[in-house]
């Protein structure tokens, strides 16, 4: 099931850094997160244009270090911090109104990383939402908790519903394939996408996180979430996930639209082909089961046409993650 959005909250750090959050609509948490980075990235240009004014009070070469830094990791960030601390310091004595103005935000030099709950896979009513943010090319990145279903209100059916699944307004279970939102936001090339499966490969999720959070641009991550929904024990959903994969029922891959020089391999398949039948997986969950009880005929022509989808999805993947791409421009970077 999808959680809350409630967070633990621990002490601030002796620096008063640290992690802020704010919670709107599940159907809307990418708009609402959308809004932040672009508040986020205004007021980083209101800063520069702040300190260019009073370069002559800061110092050129502070000035332009400041505006110019590389925040791409961690020890950027820190150097950054400690350039805005300095900038703080010159400008401590200054009385004018424009100085003033620059001290109220100077902390927005330093980068700010955006991540929004995008809700589930399930509601095609964030789905529009989630396509508009990817669009915009902005440093944001999406994490869509992959339920398969409309979580918060129920567990109705939704496009993101495995075929041959029982779920609410799919009594006979779910006719028709689920739909690949991660091929969909492929299909920007400018968007860093990724599938993982935490308890199927841990390793896996971390670097898609990292990789996800160093991407100057949108990044989707995907994340297969066993919801109380698909009956089954909730505590052993770990090893549960890891099933899910070894069958091909959901597979793990991380897209990266940056490429180096003389081209790569965008798309990185992360997990094997399947060892078991997608039915092994299938039938530990009641809302597969349950059909091949109250319409077994019906039961087995969904399982192999899910076994087909599952075929013809590695074998897609397969085909993309074999293309390599150039990126204009990129080797004159180089």
């Amino acid at each position: 099931m999808v959680p809350t959005c409630r967070l633990p909250r621990g002490p601030p750090t002796p620096t008063g850094k640290g992690p802020a959050w704010a919670n709107s609509l599940f159907e809307d948490g990418a708009e609402f997160a959308f809004g932040m980075r672009l508040a986020a990235d205004q007021k980083m240009e209101a800063a520069q244009a702040a300190i260019k004014a009073l370069a002559g009070v800061i110092g050129d070469d502070l000035v332009q270090a400041a505006v110019e830094a590389d925040q791409s990791t961690e020890q950027g960030i820190y150097e950054q911090r400690a350039r805005v601390a300095e900038i703080r310091r010159r400008l401590g004595k200054e009385k004018s109104s424009e100085a003033k103005w620059a001290r109220g935000l100077l902390d927005s030099l330093v980068r700010k990383s955006v991540w929004a709950w995008a809700a589930t896979a399930g509601p095609t009513t964030s789905l529009g939402g989630l396509d508009h943010v990817l669009a915009s090319g902005r440093d944001i990145n999406l994490l869509v908790l992959d339920t398969e279903v409309y979580s918060n209100t129920g567990g109705q059916a939704s496009k993101a519903t495995y075929r041959g699944a029982v779920a609410r307004f799919a009594s006979g279970g779910k006719p028709t394939a689920k739909k690949d939102l991660g091929l969909i936001a492929m299909a920007y090339g400018n968007v860093y996408v990724a599938q993982v499966a935490m308890g199927a490969n841990m390793t896996q999720t971390v670097k898609a996180f990292v990789e996800a959070e160093s991407y100057r641009g949108p990044s989707l991550l995907i994340a297969y979430s066993p919801c109380i929904a698909h009956g089954i024990d909730m505590a052993e959903q770990m090893d549960h996930q890891k099933e899910a994969v070894a069958s091909g029922y959901t597979q793990l891959y991380r897209y990266g639209p940056a490429a180096g020089p003389g081209g790569r391999n965008p798309l990185q398949l992360d997990s094997r082909p399947p060892t078991i039948p997608v039915r092994e997986f299938t039938m530990k969950e009641a809302r597969f089961a349950m059909l091949t009880r109250s319409q077994p005929e019906r039961a087995e022509d969904l399982a192999v046409a899910a076994q087909q989808d599952v075929v013809e999805r590695r074998r897609l993947y397969e085909a993309l993650a074999a293309v390599k791409r150039d990126v204009p421009g990129e080797d004159e970077k180089a």
